[in-house]
């Protein structure tokens, strides 16, 4: 095994630390499954050279306990689907006028929604970064939240019918495993950007912001209009196309004995490389 993360004294970048952890060890092993990347697994393997297995996800188990009350009545006021959900996680952190972007975007689409967000640094809390008269405007369809939320719950509720995600692993999992439509906003980390560009192109699951070419910044319109292809057009069109794909990827995703199988696969697998050592 090579070690990944050499001394900093080194001086070489993290690109040429792939690429030399790429070329001199003796095995490639991936969290992910085959069903979700296998195309890149073995595109890796033919660069490379080096024998590339999947290790699978871990997929979290369902929540133990209930969705708080005051969400359950809050949600179970809305038509079954027609809730927009949207979360970027517990560590991402937006600036104010991307997540005001966002927010407007929302109001335009005439859905209602539910929003947790953490508070931009630019303001003392979420309440303050709300964009002037949105609160008023919004207040009978709109909940904007700063605090964690149960997210497992959020997604797996019958009202809730789109699931903006900023695209990290476990975010990603969790919208692929639910029946909800999938709007992709990757956020700040690459890894984010490349999967939401393999789950929108390849993959078909879901329908990218789109951004500005020179500054790469989104904008209420762009999030409008990626909410409204997935929630408008379920019968024909785009909408249609990914909540087709979605569902056939997360029968297989959903598989009782798909993790276990890929972890059985690798197991004998190194056990058989290592015996030719």
């Amino acid at each position: 095994m090579l070690p990944l993360f050499l001394p900093l004294a080194e001086r070489i970048t993290l690109g040429e630390r792939l690429k030399m952890s790429g070329t001199q060890c003796d095995m490639i092993a991936f969290r992910t499954f085959r069903e979700l990347e296998g195309y890149y697994l073995d595109y890796i393997q033919q660069e490379v050279q080096r024998p590339v297995f999947p290790v699978g996800h871990t997929l979290l188990p369902p929540p133990a306990t209930p969705l708080v009350e005051k969400m359950q009545i809050w949600l179970g006021r809305f038509e079954p689907k027609s809730v927009v959900y949207c979360s970027f996680g517990s560590e991402c952190t937006l600036p104010l006028d991307q997540l005001q972007e966002i927010l407007l975007g929302l109001e335009l689409t005439g859905f209602p929604f539910l929003v947790a967000l953490r508070p931009p640094e630019e303001a003392d809390c979420i309440e303050s970064a709300l964009p002037e008269g949105f609160k008023t405007r919004t207040q009978e369809r709109g909940w904007v939240t700063g605090e964690w939320v149960q997210q497992q719950h959020i997604l797996g509720h019958e009202s809730v019918g789109c699931f903006i995600t900023h695209c990290g692993a476990s975010s990603a999992a969790e919208g692929l495993m639910s029946e909800c439509q999938l709007v992709l906003l990757p956020y700040l980390i690459t890894d984010r950007f490349v999967s939401a560009k393999v789950m929108s192109q390849d993959m078909r699951v879901g329908v990218e912001v789109e951004r500005g070419d020179e500054d790469g910044l989104f904008d209420r319109y762009g999030v409008c209009k990626a909410v409204m292809q997935v929630m408008n057009n379920v019968e024909d069109g785009v909408g249609k196309e990914v909540k087709i794909n979605h569902d056939k990827l997360r029968r297989v995703l959903l598989s009782p004995e798909l993790e276990s199988s890929w972890y059985q696969e690798f197991e004998t697998k190194l056990k058989q490389r290592l015996s030719m050592m």
